[in-house]
């Protein structure tokens, strides 16, 4: 601090320069009347085969049915009887080809939109290009359980920088450290905050400026959810509601993903897991559909009767699907050449079947979609200039790959 400055004036000057203000929750985006993007990711590859695109009777079939759903001549897997009632909301991409059958790989490219690394991520990308004046709250959160490999989670905010990382909540449970430690009242907090931002501000006249940045970010962000930690009390949900999606991670996840919605954060990703099935893939696909069909009709109803679905888009995607071919152990592998995707919402066209694959669903047979296609969908169906830049110090990067483009035939 400058010796011309008493702490006590320095603390009121930097103090009244962040302004208690910012983080009270009136000053708290919420989602009205903005895009928002919620993203259910089915880790591990669900099987296209057992899902969206069945091809019962022939030889890499299975042995699950084939059910008629609310869109005429349109059949799913008899696993999502559920969803099978909804179809005429959804937009399902039976054509797409990654070409990348590894978890690591697929995570970040379906997620990136390309393969090439240092790129943000969808979430991360969001956050940016949705951001709105006053949003203190992160810009992309991820729900997931704990256990899995940290591949999950690749990627992130690549060039954009810490403020845009993702923010991961683990079984549903708040970000550690948001209670302020006994002892320590609302005055000696403030306190403790300006002085670290006096901090700031004297290293930011010699220093690189985006580490600190960044630094300062996460503390701002911290200070917000602390402010509003009772959005992730599920407890103030009805009992009766948390039956509705399910007494398991993934409905509890979802259900949390919708209050961070209605909170004002534009980007939520809960992942599903356990969809990587190389033995016994038809016991594994019996109990991760019951999951997901009973919870994901439950999330679009909810979003829909709150009047949010008209501005969230919903995708289901994961990294890959599950080959054609079943081995020894009863199991699917990885497999990119020929897999689906869903969307639901904002931007969308509802009851819409894009793409095919061949009879015995190893190939794609028309309208091949690449990452970067969906990237690109995905952006556009947000009201985002896909095609556009992003300006970064001066210095220009093309938001979504460039040799890729939207999917006209599912936007709205």
């Amino acid at each position: 601090m400058q010796p011309s400055l008493t702490r006590r004036q320095a603390i009121a000057r930097l103090a009244g320069a962040a302004g208690a203000a910012a983080f009270a929750p009136s000053a708290i985006a919420t989602s009205a009347h903005r895009k928002q993007l919620l993203v259910l990711f089915l880790s591990g590859g669900a099987s296209q085969l057992e899902t969206w695109d069945p091809k019962p009777g022939t030889k890499f079939g299975g042995p699950f049915r084939a059910i008629n759903t609310s869109l005429d001549g349109v059949r799913i897997g008899e696993l999502l009887p559920r969803t099978a009632k909804i179809m005429h909301r959804l937009a399902v991409v039976r054509s797409v080809n990654s070409n990348l059958p590894d978890h690591e790989k697929g995570h970040y490219a379906i997620q990136a939109g390309r393969l090439a690394p240092g790129y943000p991520v969808l979430g991360s990308a969001v956050a940016k290009l949705l951001e709105q004046p006053g949003d203190v709250l992160p810009g992309y959160i991820t729900l997931r359980r704990a256990g899995p490999k940290a591949y999950t989670d690749t990627g992130d905010a690549g060039f954009l920088g810490a403020k845009y990382e993702g923010v991961r909540v683990i079984d549903g449970l708040p970000p550690e450290n948001l209670i302020v430690p006994g002892g320590i009242n609302a005055a000696a907090l403030e306190s403790r905050d300006a002085v670290r931002r006096a901090a700031d501000q004297r290293f930011l006249r010699s220093h690189a400026k985006a580490p600190i940045n960044g630094y300062s970010t996460t503390f701002d962000q911290a200070r917000a959810l602390m402010q509003r930690r009772e959005i992730f009390d599920l407890k103030a949900e009805a009992p009766k509601d948390i039956e509705r999606y399910g007494r398991h991670d993934f409905g509890r996840n979802c259900m949390l993903a919708r209050r961070l919605l209605e909170a004002g954060v534009p980007c939520v990703r809960v992942v599903h897991f356990d969809w990587d099935a190389h033995q016994d893939n038809f016991y594994w696909h019996q109990m991760r559909c019951a999951e997901f069909d009973r919870t994901f009709v439950t999330l679009l109803d909810d979003l829909e009767q709150r009047g949010m679905l008209e501005h969230t888009l919903v995708v289901v995607t994961g990294e890959m699907g599950r080959t054609p071919q079943i081995n020894n152990f009863g199991g699917r592998d990885h497999w990119g050449r020929a897999w689906s995707v869903a969307m639901a919402g904002c931007g969308i066209k509802q009851g819409i079947v894009h793409g095919a694959t061949n009879d015995l669903g190893t190939e794609v047979k028309e309208h091949e979609v690449g990452i970067g296609d969906l990237f690109h969908t995905y952006l556009t169906a947000l009201g985002i200039d896909s095609s556009a830049d992003y300006d970064l110090n001066g210095q220009t990067n093309p938001i979504a790959d460039p040799a890729a483009k939207p999917i006209k035939a599912v936007l709205a």
